[in-house]
This record gives structure tokens, sequence and C-alpha cells, in this order.
């Protein structure tokens, strides 16, 4: 993964350590740690790579808790998504099993009560976790786990919130802060009390082009997932990028022609 993983401002925090700590004892959030990602800036774009691992991470990691019901599976392949072919897509897709529509009996479950099923198909998008918001909260104990198709474009911070979250785990309270029964510390959630389980674990995922004794770790999954759903957020980042340069050019140009226009015909006036 070709990003930088370190917490911009780690010199900083360890020298004034006893200062933030006093300063964060209500529980405010922690500067984020800033990363490098290929997508930022006006000519950025997303590695292909990066995108099919983070999809990957959601399918194997968040998908159990999270929804993502703004993507549909044909963008699995389109121009500027992950890059998996149409036959990838069309695998990935015939792997969910999505609420069928009335059989011919006009019926919408089994004898047993249960919803019919069937494979998903393209036009298809990612199916819920769970049947309902009662159904979420009931097994995340009274929490209820965000839909994650709009959350970098949703949080202050964007990709660099979302990262921090989820490498924030493994930070120690400081001392006089108690941690909520049932919560998990992280000083990246506002009030440090989140609901959230640590999601990530390294080695947890192992990125099918890589060798298997190659373990990920937690930076590298959370880097991959985060470039995902930035991608889910903005699938067409690359081609309002790619508009927005063509503009620009063409709007130099014309000032230069509209400029030498300018002179040509004031010339004469000139004098």
């Amino acid at each position: 993964m070709r990003f930088t993983f370190a917490l911009g401002l780690a010199l900083g925090l360890a020298v004034a350590a006893p200062a933030i700590a006093a300063d964060t004892t209500m529980g405010e959030q922690w500067p984020l740690k800033k990363q490098e990602w290929s997508f930022d800036g006006m000519l950025g774009a997303y590695n292909r790579t990066d995108l099919q691992h983070g999809f990957q991470v959601y399918k194997e990691v968040c998908a159990a808790c999270h929804s993502l019901d703004r993507v549909a599976f044909h963008s699995l392949s389109e121009s500027g998504g992950p890059g998996f072919s149409d036959a990838q897509m069309k695998a990935i897709a015939a792997g969910y099993q999505i609420n069928a529509e009335p059989n011919d009996k006009g019926e919408t479950t089994d004898d047993k009560g249960n919803p019919l099923k069937r494979p998903g198909i393209p036009a298809d998008h990612f199916p819920a976790p769970f049947a309902n918001e009662n159904a979420a909260r009931a097994s995340n104990g009274g929490a209820l786990p965000p839909d994650l198709s709009l959350i970098v474009k949703a949080r202050a911070g964007g990709p660099d919130y979302v990262y921090s979250i989820l490498t924030g785990f493994h930070e120690k309270p400081p001392a006089g802060f108690k941690v909520t029964e049932n919560k998990y510390f992280n000083p990246y959630f506002v009030g440090w009390n989140i609901s959230m389980p640590p999601p990530l674990q390294d080695g947890q995922v192992t990125f099918n082009d890589w060798d298997p004794k190659k373990k990920a770790t937690i930076a590298d999954e959370a880097a991959a997932v985060v470039t995902f759903l930035a991608w889910a957020s903005e699938p067409h980042l690359e081609d309002r990028h790619r508009i927005g340069l063509g503009v620009m050019i063409f709007l130099i140009v014309l000032s230069g022609l509209l400029y030498l226009s300018y002179r040509q015909v004031w010339k004469d006036t000139a004098h």
C-alpha cells in the first residue's frame, strides 16, 4: 500500500503529551491522522488495487454490520470504479441474496415466513445486513451502524477521519477518563466513547493478490477500505477531475486568444 501511515503530529504529541492530556480530558477529538491519498488534489485518481483490496475488507469485515445501499453492483466494473471485469462483477452480485419479487402465487415469503430470496444481479444494490433498523439496533447493543455509502463525505475530515477511527482503538485512555460500559475508547471519536468494537486486526484480511504469508496490518486494511469508501461516496471523481482540467485548459487558451484579439483590435488606437 502506498500510503503514509504515521501520524503527522506524532513528535509534537510526544513532546506535549501532558498538555494534550489536560486539554482533552473532556473527550475532545484528537487531531486526525493526515494521510497522503492517491485521490486527493486536482489530478487525484483512485488506485485500482487499493479499491479492490478495500472492497475485500468491506465484504469480509464491514458488511456484517454496515450497509452500502447507494452502491449498485454494476458500478464495480464501470469506468472509474474498482476495475473488476463484467464476469467478476456478476459473480460478486450473484454471491448476495436479495429479497425476491412476489412469485407466481403472489407470495413474498416461504412456508416458514422467511422472505423469498434470489441471487443478486448487476442492477441490484448491496443489500443491508439487517432486515430493519430495530433488528440492527438489537444486534448492536442499541446502536445503529451507519450506512457507509456516503460516510467519507458525511464526516468532517473525510477519509482522514474514517482512517483515524479505524486505527484509533489501540490508544489508551488518559488518567481519570472512564470508558462507558459496553463502549470502546477511541480518541478520534467525539466524546471518546464509541459503540463500535475494534473492527480490524492485523492479518484479519488476506488480500487476494498478496502472498498468503504476507499479513496485512490494521493500517493496510484501514487505508484500503477508506479508499473504497471514498470511491463509494464519489464514484465519478476521476471524471470530475478530468472535466475540470479540460475546462481550465480551455479557459486559459480562451483568455490568451481574447487578449491577442484585444491587442489586434485596439492596436491602432493605442497611439
